[in-house]
């Protein structure tokens, strides 16, 4: 049985908790920032967990994670 690769793309977005959950960043941060609020820019610093529904597909995009 031949190696799966790792998509690139989802390695770089991605890391896994001790858990077993995705953590990813939040996005909208980029630019536009002067109307968005200090507190929503301050609450898109941190991480989030990725849904359950999204779970099965970014397992599957990272299979040695």
């Amino acid at each position: 049985m031949p190696k799966i690769k790792t998509r690139r793309a989802a390695a770089k977005r991605f890391t896994v908790t001790g858990s077993g959950e995705f953590k990813r960043n939040k996005a909208f941060k980029r630019h536009i920032l002067e109307k968005k609020s200090q507190k929503r820019k301050r609450n898109m610093r941190k991480a989030a967990m990725i849904t359950s529904a999204d779970y099965k597909r970014v397992a599957k995009m990272l299979p040695y994670a």
